[in-house]
């Protein structure tokens, strides 16, 4: 119990904490719509082209955000049109085909111009000793504009997620929330890339959300689950990861393995009674 107290006198933890569990509740809020609208693939294309985006700019000598962030928010708006519309190559087969390019042309010229660094190897699996006060204060504005849009706009985000023909015809623009969300979506990864990593950022868009629907079921109640267990999973694995010495993207998503299937058994549980 000791050294979970002592935890807390390092910087780096504080700012892991911060910035984390706000990276978290914006992918908990985020992932409940793409889930739903059956974007969930978009967030791991996108972690792949932000790796890929920052393993250039760091071979290149230049800050990570300088390109990642505008070469995420292209691609995320490029994702959205390709799941979204019909075309020669089908939504998910697009996005693995972009994602998996992105991370091979990424790992491609690191190695060929700088060799594979310690720095990548962090955007690649996540550590907790690769988040800096930028990006604390980033997550802070982050969850911010996430929590007012999401409050401010709820009804029309609901009916938008459901049914767009009717939204539309509603008079709420799909196109625009759509537009909205591959913004803040490329923006969370983007965010979240550093503490938990390209390979395992996805997972806290998609787990918790499905986790909550072994036993939620309205709208509002499986965000709110979303929401906390997000949060308590990444709050878990981070003390995990320090008390075992175990990469931190993993312990995190090892915590929400681990509820999910405690979620799945009552699920079943309430099923049966």
């Amino acid at each position: 119990m000791m050294k979970i107290v002592s935890l807390f006198s390092y910087d780096f933890i504080l700012r892991a904490l911060i910035a984390g569990s706000l990276v978290a509740l914006c992918s908990a809020l985020l992932g409940v719509i793409l889930v739903l609208k059956r974007y969930s693939m978009i967030g791991d294309g996108l972690s792949h082209v932000g790796f890929g985006a920052i393993a250039i700019a760091m071979s290149l000598n230049v800050a990570p955000l300088v390109i990642s962030l505008p070469v995420s928010l292209i691609a995320a708006f490029f994702l959205l049109r390709i799941s979204s519309a019909d075309s020669g190559i089908k939504g998910d087969a697009a996005i693995a085909l972009i994602s998996t390019s992105a991370l091979a042309i990424g790992i491609l010229v690191t190695s060929v111009t700088s060799g594979l660094n310690t720095d990548v190897t962090a955007y690649l699996f996540g550590s907790i000793l690769a988040l800096s006060s930028l990006d604390v204060w980033l997550s802070i504005l982050l969850s911010i504009i996430v929590l007012t849009l999401f409050i401010w706009c709820y009804q029309r985000i609901f009916a938008v997620t459901f049914d767009e023909t009717f939204a539309t015809a509603s008079g709420i623009s799909s196109a625009r929330y759509n537009r909205i969300l591959a913004l803040l979506t490329a923006l969370t990864i983007v965010v979240g890339m550093r503490l938990m990593g390209a390979m395992m950022i996805s997972s806290l868009i998609i787990f918790p959300v499905l986790t909550s629907m072994r036993v939620f079921k309205s709208f509002c109640s499986v965000t709110i689950s979303s929401a906390v267990l997000s949060v308590a999973c990444f709050f878990i694995g981070l003390i995990a990861s320090f008390l075992l010495s175990a990469p931190t993207g993993a312990s995190i998503v090892a915590a929400n393995l681990v509820m999910f299937l405690i979620f799945a058994l009552l699920g079943k549980i309430c099923k049966l009674s």
